[in-house]
């Protein structure tokens, strides 16, 4: 479902996809916070520490979708461009100047 309704928000930086970016990204965080309590009820069976490692699994894989609708929406520092702000400006080797024509 998520991954429909990411494919239908688009590329396009505006409102729409950013909060659904955004909720894609916090709900997930969100989950994997709680996850103690989310499994308080079910700590007794034996099969916990597997229905945990999938829980897990499936939040992780909503945080990794997240990260690509960011890099595929360029919110996310990817390119050496994103950095230029950081280089130092490049010093000159030699000076050139134009010629007089007499």
């Amino acid at each position: 479902m998520n991954l429909f309704i990411m494919w239908m928000a688009g590329n396009s930086i505006s409102i729409f996809p950013i909060m659904m970016v955004g909720m894609m990204l916090w709900r997930p965080v969100q989950a994997l916070l709680s996850i103690q309590n989310t499994f308080k009820l079910l700590e007794d069976s034996p099969q916990s520490l597997v229905q945990k490692f999938v829980y897990f699994l499936g939040n992780i894989g909503g945080v990794g979708l997240a990260a690509y609708k960011c890099s595929s929406m360029g919110l996310l520092p990817t390119h050496a461009s994103d950095w230029i702000s950081f280089l130092e400006p490049q010093e000159r080797v030699e000076y050139a100047g134009g010629g007089l024509l007499l």
